[in-house]
């Protein structure tokens, strides 16, 4: 493959075909997509064996059939092992409380970068200095969008609560 082909292309050209190729393989179309994207992220970490491959197209398709052939066997194993019994049937993860829930929709309602960086202080409990690293952006910035998010968060909240005790 000519190593200055733009993956961006390559996935224009391809990845319609190869959905319905996988689809028609899966007889699931969400796990064909999944499969695909998943083919591509590999492409964009490693894209030596791509570039390689005297037709990329085949060598996609090969890479994400492999990825749903994979994910079946892990579903089939799986569902063995539930039926046998073996597995313990006590759900360990814990109830998710009306307020978890409330907060998880406000959340939703803010921006992405807002979203990130409250989600990294508060609930990954990293220090400002650690967020600003992680996001790429200042301190100064991580300390305004952390204000606007909590002061927003406050408000949705408020509202959701408003609306859940008129009900």
């Amino acid at each position: 493959m000519d190593p200055d082909i733009d993956l961006r292309d390559l996935y224009a050209a391809t990845a319609g075909r190869l959905v319905a190729q996988l689809y028609g393989m899966t007889g699931d179309f969400a796990e064909a997509q999944d499969a695909v994207q998943e083919a591509f992220a590999r492409v964009v970490a490693k894209p030596d064996g791509v570039r390689n491959a005297t037709n990329p197209e085949a060598w996609l398709f090969k890479v994400a059939s492999n990825i749903a052939r994979s994910r079946h066997r892990r579903r089939t194993l799986f569902s063995r092992i539930a039926r046998s019994g073996r597995l313990d049937s006590t759900d360990t993860t814990p109830p998710l409380s009306p307020d978890h829930v409330a907060l998880v929709a406000a959340l939703q309602r803010l921006s992405r970068a807002v979203r990130e960086t409250v989600v990294l202080h508060h609930i990954a409990d990293l220090p400002v200095a650690e967020v600003a690293t992680v996001l790429g952006c200042s301190v100064e910035n991580v300390k305004v969008r952390l204000h606007r998010g909590r002061r927003a968060l406050a408000e949705f909240l408020r509202d959701a609560d408003m609306e859940n005790s008129h009900v």
